[in-house]
């Protein structure tokens, strides 16, 4: 998930790009590793999708409204039509996407079973806090691919509405009530260590992912800037608190 703020800051800071970056995936894909790499980004990716579809229809079984239920529903469309995107690039490439999916289903599914909503607020707190997170994360990865690569996972992490739709909500509801917004600012930095673990340990387990962060894989990271980049993901973190009327 992409909250407007975030898409202009990166639109104006990206560098023209260079290595793996400026080549197609016909061309970088040559490199077996880099190859191993982008199956299990797109793979991690797919089943982040698939998992947010379902919690997505899960969270509309507690909108308040018929109108909130409706836009849940529409959100969640776009996120299973992110999911088969992924899901056709992978079998274009000759690849299963449920095997590239199946190394990722664990850690995912004990992110979102540890952190599962207690009500419709914390619901709307998880999405935009916790898909935010991970959306940084793939973007960062995203500015190192090929461009073909980099497109569809640039692509599939634009906003699907969630932002702006949790921000209005939460708001509102604190206004309401400001006793709400201790609990829900509990509730998100709570939601922000679980996801830098989550994302920490989705990498430390495979190794393509981990040699293409650390520099083993052409342009890769070096390891201080995977500090810098978990850094730039807690100031945005930090952003989107404020946009919620959160204390970070």
């Amino acid at each position: 998930m992409e909250t407007p703020d975030t898409a202009t800051e990166a639109s104006e800071e990206a560098p023209a790009p260079t290595g793996i970056a400026a080549q197609d995936w016909g061309t970088a894909s040559a490199d077996p590793h880099y190859r191993a790499a982008v199956v299990d980004l797109l793979g991690a990716l797919a089943y982040g999708e698939l998992a947010a579809f379902e919690r997505l229809a899960e969270d509309a079984k507690l909108a308040p409204t018929l109108g909130d239920k409706a836009a849940l529903a529409k959100m969640a469309s776009a996120e299973f039509h992110h999911f088969e995107q992924l899901t056709d690039r992978l079998t274009a490439v000759e690849e299963s996407p449920t095997a590239a999916m199946e190394p990722f289903a664990k850690a995912l599914d004990d992110f979102h079973r540890q952190t599962a909503p207690s009500d419709w607020l914390e619901g709307l707190v998880k999405a935009y806090v916790g898909d935010s997170i991970a959306s940084d994360f793939y973007r960062e990865i995203a500015a190192r691919l090929d461009a073909d690569t980099r497109s569809l996972v640039l692509s599939v992490l634009d906003d699907t509405g969630h932002g702006n739709f949790a921000v209005e909500k939460v708001r509102a509801a604190i206004e309401a009530d400001p006793r709400v917004g201790g609990r829900l600012a509990l509730w998100a930095r709570r939601l922000m260590g679980e996801a830098l673990s989550q994302a920490q340990r989705v990498v430390a387990d495979r190794d393509a992912l981990s040699t293409m962060l650390v520099g083993g894989v052409a342009d890769g990271f070096d390891l201080a800037e995977v500090g810098r980049m978990f850094s730039r993901i807690t100031e945005a973190h930090t952003k989107r608190m404020a946009a919620l009327g959160l204390a970070a």
